[in-house]
């Protein structure tokens, strides 16, 4: 695919360096690859990525040396804030990385840079402490101060994906923030796992596991031609557990489900109780298949309760993206299926390393259009 005309391929912004964080390796690989095919006919490198080391003291201080020069380069950031498959001793302790000690690691690497290089840009597919993005009591909002803390160490632009609530980009609103979404990766990885889908009202329907991500099931709804339901929950707003108000039920509004395909739609399985609460539910209902979708898989309390859930039939596939971090053991799973976003963030690095628009890769109506069409299930218009 021509990226790029021949007066645009010498028109870079500077010299391209990715920085992968810890746990990134593999991902950042993947697009190094790909960066490089785009680019072979007109710049002949061995590697974009520029190694670092963040290494931890006894104590579990820590400190980033930046083993090349970047002066004057366009540096991509490539970090997973919830790796907690990376681990560093601490008075002879084994301790796993939080999402703290990360966001504490990209601070030290952008503090390494010492504002040498020409643009700095991370890229943090799940934004950190996304879901703490309003006061809603005498609470700290983690996510406006942590955006409005990597402005002020100067990086230029921010870029994640199926972030929690967007609007948290009004703490920075003069920088770069740009918050991409997965749908077409997740709709082209559906069509390869289950070829016999319908995109038609009466086989699928698409489902909103509560009322906040709404938006994000009627964009499918819309480009997708299928109808909209949604569960809001009701919550004991009398009690605090863990922090939060328990919720006492998942309440149902839409079409009848019966005989059709499921797709639940959310940002992100946490310990996957509500999701699989509503895939009970819609079972009952006289649903056929359900197929989840979600950008981040985080499983926090282990894969057993969707082992369960997929023996008793209640989920046929869960989709999610290689993002952030998954376990050997989730990569085994049956009703898992892997959706790779490696080569949409190469396309994102390479179009701003040229300084061109992103707007046709932030808007995925026309991959959508011509993925239906090549399956043989365009919408009418």
């Amino acid at each position: 695919m021509e990226q790029h005309s021949e007066a645009e391929k010498n028109l870079i912004y500077g010299k391209l360096s990715i920085i992968s964080m810890k746990g990134c390796e593999e991902i950042t690989g993947k697009i190094d690859w790909y960066l490089k095919q785009f680019r072979k006919e007109y710049e002949d490198v061995d590697t974009y990525v520029t190694h670092i080391k963040c290494p931890r003291f006894g104590t579990g201080e820590g400190k980033c040396v930046i083993s090349e020069t970047v002066r004057g380069h366009d540096v991509y950031i490539i970090c997973d804030m919830f790796n907690y498959g990376v681990t560093y001793k601490m008075y002879e302790c084994e301790n796993h990385m939080s999402p703290d000690d990360h966001y504490q690691d990209l601070k030290r690497i952008i503090a390494a840079v010492s504002g040498k290089a020409r643009r700095v840009t991370v890229i943090m597919p799940m934004l950190y402490e996304g879901r703490q993005h309003r006061r809603t009591a005498r609470e700290s909002l983690d996510c406006a101060i942590a955006l409005q803390e990597l402005v002020n160490m100067g990086v230029s632009n921010i870029i994640t994906f199926d972030a929690h609530d967007a609007r948290v980009q009004n703490a920075i609103p003069v920088s770069g923030f740009d918050d991409v979404q997965t749908t077409y990766q997740m709709i082209k990885a559906l069509t390869r796992a289950v070829p016999d889908i319908k995109f038609d009202k009466e086989s699928t329907i698409v489902i909103s596991p509560d009322e906040g991500g709404m938006h994000r099931c009627m964009y499918y709804s819309s480009v997708l031609g299928l109808d909209l339901g949604m569960y809001y929950k009701r919550r004991n707003y009398s009690v605090v557990i863990d922090g939060k108000n328990p919720i006492e039920e998942h309440v149902y509004l839409g079409r009848d489900v019966t005989g059709k395909d499921v797709m639940i739609v959310d940002d992100m399985i946490s310990s996957g109780e509500s999701v699989l609460d509503i895939a009970s539910k819609l079972k009952k209902q006289g649903a056929k298949r359900i197929f989840v979708f979600t950008a981040f898989g985080l499983f926090v309390n282990g894969l057993s309760q969707f082992d369960n859930a997929y023996e008793k039939g209640e989920i046929d596939k869960v989709f999610t993206t290689n993002l952030v971090y998954r376990t050997p053991e989730l990569l085994q799973r049956k009703w898992y299926c892997e959706v790779d976003m490696t080569k949409y963030i190469s396309l994102l690095i390479d179009t701003l390393n040229h300084d061109d628009t992103i707007s046709h890769l932030l808007v995925p109506v026309t991959r959508i259009k011509k993925l239906m069409e090549k399956i043989g299930q365009s919408q009418e218009e």
